[in-house]
């Protein structure tokens, strides 16, 4: 019998699916496995079911770092506030005062993380040096843990600032808090190692469906645990400022379903579609039919609309949305953080939506012209017991009519890390900074039919399509004489699938249409990890400090934070943006 339990990578979760890559023959085969923290040399790296399994092992250890990837990018924006709950750590984080001693000042964690990376790697071109892997094996795995550890350095870069980039396995983890060993390069420099290392990795598509990795354990299938290279890419081309390029490998991953023979697949697969107005079996913030003006047809569901995003069982269409997910099992470790952090019913109720967001979705109106977003209190946040608690994460924990919790020992969840409005949006960013602003707006507003086609107008052949070359190619053509069904005739536009007004375009069109679709990030992925990103980024691009500062001072400002004027001056400067660099051997 094997045990494959990679040194320094622990935890249930990845016990029970090396279980399954290394195929026991019983249940009762694993549970006579002792498990084990390290194994001699000998013992790893033999074969393909070896890497698969120091690859699982790592992707369990990087769900550790859920709650920081959350607390870092959302309570340091402007998005999420502290309740009265939270202590110190996080009103530092919160009013951009970070001591020396606060915990999200140690990068110690990610670095751990990026040596395991490191470690793994340099087995790898062992492993196919000797030919113990083949290159098909090679190319795929290489290229995960390597766009893995790129993420991880692009996370260290907007939240660290400067920081040293390391791509050997060390020996004492300690030694990178160093600086004479180990010297720290600033973000810009960060930026231009990562594009040129993960442009050159061999593989850049998902792992194929008929590899060891894309299976199905304890009603997951993980084909979606693995980071996607092409959004990755994508993003690291946007913050370079490379655009077309960045378009290109956002344009591949929106195209995932193209060529498919299933129809579902072909027209629904990362293309924000259109409402189903009849069941409302769609993804799309929707009402009744027939009682469209009626607030209270607001479908709310685990298992239709807008709402379903975040509730519903991993099935075909939750399938169509998410592109990158990890599942907290209440059997398995890590446990999952969300509970603790936003619940006021058996959680520790730590964060909450800031009062800035709140506007920010009730300043919205639908097309029905019922003022607000619904996507705001109705689904991203509820008032319960007089607090507004943030929900996205907490769907399956609390039953929909008491708010109590269904079972408070049971406690499953999932990290929410790349889906397709996310895509969308950044791919928009992308093509309206290459020149491209009216499809930019387009994929903001009301979809590629609308925008292209001609009111009355039957014959569809030369129009609802943008007649542009790759990758700003869109065919929404749908029509009966002659049939169409263009690959994208379903897409509705981030907003239309919202069911919101559509946002103008007023003066300068590249600055304005680049705004709309920051206000509609925190609209629609509030509370999902990506907002600072998106205000350093912007604010870099523009050279605008005040871009970020802002926002962050409108935030404090509405809930009457006596140091909101000091916060706006200090982070008027871009060197106070980030986290101080403070190693800490011991936690």
């Amino acid at each position: 019998m094997k045990t494959m339990i990679i040194k320094n990578i622990k935890g249930k979760f990845s016990l029970i699916v090396l279980s399954t890559l290394i195929g026991f023959t019983s249940c009762q085969d694993f549970l006579e496995v002792e498990p084990q923290d390290k194994l001699n040399e000998n013992q790893v790296y033999r074969d393909v079911f070896d890497a698969d399994a120091a690859i699982v092992g790592l992707y369990g250890k990087l769900m550790g770092l859920a709650e920081k990837y959350v607390v870092l990018n959302e309570l340091r924006a402007d998005l999420v506030s502290p309740t009265e709950n939270a202590d110190l750590t996080f009103q530092e984080l919160h009013e951009h005062s970070v001591s020396v001693s606060n915990p999200y000042a140690n990068p110690k964690d990610f670095y751990e993380l990026i040596n395991n990376c490191n470690d793994i790697l340099k087995n790898f071109r062992l492993m196919r040096a000797d030919f113990r892997l083949d290159p098909d094996e090679f190319n795929e795995r290489y290229s995960d843990i390597g766009t893995l550890r790129s993420w991880l350095y692009l996370q260290l870069g907007m939240h660290y600032g400067n920081v040293p980039y390391i791509t050997d396995p060390i020996e004492d983890i300690n030694d990178i808090g160093d600086p004479d060993k180990f010297p720290k390069i600033p973000l810009d420099q960060l930026i231009d190692e990562l594009v040129a290392f993960t442009e050159s990795l061999p593989y850049t598509d998902p792992y194929s469906g008929d590899s060891s990795l894309v299976i199905n354990v304890d009603g997951y299938n993980t084909a979606k645990f693995f980071i996607n290279k092409g959004c990755l890419l994508g993003d690291l081309q946007l913050w370079k400022g490379n655009y077309l390029e960045a378009a290109t490998y956002y344009k591949n991953v929106m195209e995932t379903g193209t060529g498919s023979g299933d129809i579902a697949v072909l027209f629904d697969t990362y293309r924000v579609g259109s409402r189903n107005v009849s069941t409302n079996d769609d993804l799309c913030v929707g009402y009744l039919r027939f009682r469209e003006q009626d607030a209270t047809g607001l479908v709310d569901s685990n298992e239709r609309g807008w709402r379903s995003i975040f509730a519903r069982e991993k099935d075909a269409r939750w399938n169509t949305e998410w592109i990158w997910s990890l599942p907290f099992d209440t059997n398995f470790a890590p446990k999952n953080p969300f509970i603790d952090l936003f619940s006021n019913q058996g959680g520790s109720y730590l964060l909450k939506p800031s009062q800035r967001a709140i506007d920010l979705w009730k300043d919205q109106t639908q097309r029905n012209l019922i003022p607000y977003d619904a996507r705001g209190e109705r689904f991203s946040y509820k008032v319960i017991n007089d607090q507004e608690v943030i929900m996205k994460y907490l769907y399956r924990y609390l039953d929909f009519t008491s708010q109590l919790p269904i079972d408070e020992f049971v406690r499953d969840g999932d990290w929410y890390l790349y889906r397709a409005a996310k895509l969308h949006l950044r791919y928009a960013e992308a093509a309206n900074r290459d020149g491209q602003h009216r499809l930019a707006n387009t994929l903001l507003n009301n979809g590629i039919q609308t925008e292209y086609g001609v009111p009355g107008e039957e014959d569809v052949t030369d129009i609802e399509q943008t007649n542009l070359p790759f990758p700003y190619n869109f065919d929404g053509r749908q029509g009966d004489f002659p049939y169409y069904r263009g690959d994208w005739h379903r897409n509705d536009g981030v907003r239309g699938r919202a069911y919101v007004e559509f946002k103008e375009v007023v003066g300068d069109s590249l600055i304005s249409i680049e705004d709309n679709l920051i206000e509609e990030s925190a609209l629609e992925l509030a509370f999902e990890g990506n907002r600072w990103g998106d205000l350093v980024r912007v604010a870099l691009r523009r050279n605008d400090p005040a871009f970020l500062a802002d926002k962050i001072y409108e935030k404090l400002s509405k809930e009457s934070n006596p140091n909101a004027d000091d916060v706006h001056s200090k982070l008027m400067s871009q060197e106070n943006w980030f986290l101080p660099f403070n190693w800490k051997e011991e936690e």
